[in-house]
């Protein structure tokens, strides 16, 4: 059985966890403390030198960095799909994928927030106005990215997807931790509106982690 090393609030733990979710696989769960810098302590840094979360252990191999074990997770247990069989169409998901994971994510990051709090005195609001700045821009980007894809409910048609896995923990983020009024962005209102009455999604939420407070 996999093993998964996780945050409760980590948005790249929530997308895995809904990846292993819409695949119907079991796991182990330990959880790394970010808050009390567990993902700094010497066992982790082994499972990973970059001290980040989420992390698969697997019966011969440490996996790291989200996009790759998702890709993984593909490759290894392909049904259900969680990309199209379509070159091109795989192509747009992947970048409404990555759209969220290098390019939003990384500069709401704790460690980049943590960065400018400490090192340029910046308070909460300022904090908060960085991280909108760069979730609503991304956000403009990717509705526009939706518009040219099959509609929904979900980012690419009928079925949740790769796209969906990293979106919805952004949007879970922009709305829990900065307030951000989702319903500014039609597309993804609705793909929120799916995730939240489907089971996978609803397994995977970050209040149903047992360590969330």
């Amino acid at each position: 059985m996999l093993k998964v090393y996780d945050y409760w609030r980590s948005g790249t733990s929530h997308r895995l966890r809904i990846a292993l979710a819409l695949k119907g696989l079991d796991y182990r769960q330990e959880s790394i403390d970010l808050l009390a810098a567990a993902q700094r302590s010497p066992d982790h840094l082994a499972r990973n030198p970059q001290g980040f979360v989420p992390v698969v252990e697997t019966e011969d191999a440490l996996l790291t960095q989200s996009p790759a074990i998702i890709e993984w997770l593909e490759e290894t247990y392909p049904d259900p799909p969680l990309l199209p069989a379509d070159p091109v169409a795989r192509a747009k998901v992947r970048a409404i994928a990555m759209a969220v994971a290098c390019d939003i994510h990384p500069l709401g990051n704790t460690r980049v927030l943590k960065y400018l709090r400490d090192d340029y005195g910046r308070d909460d609001a300022a904090i908060a106005a960085w991280a909108l700045r760069w979730i609503r821009d991304g956000f403009t980007a990717i509705e526009q990215m939706l518009a040219d894809g099959p509609g929904g409910p979900w980012c690419w048609g009928a079925a949740p997807g790769y796209a969906d896995v990293c979106v919805v923990p952004q949007i879970y983020a922009a709305v829990s931790r900065y307030g951000l009024d989702i319903r500014h962005y039609r597309r993804l209102a609705e793909i929120d509106m799916a995730a939240a009455s489907h089971p996978a999604f609803q397994a995977a939420h970050p209040t149903r982690h047992p360590d969330a407070r």
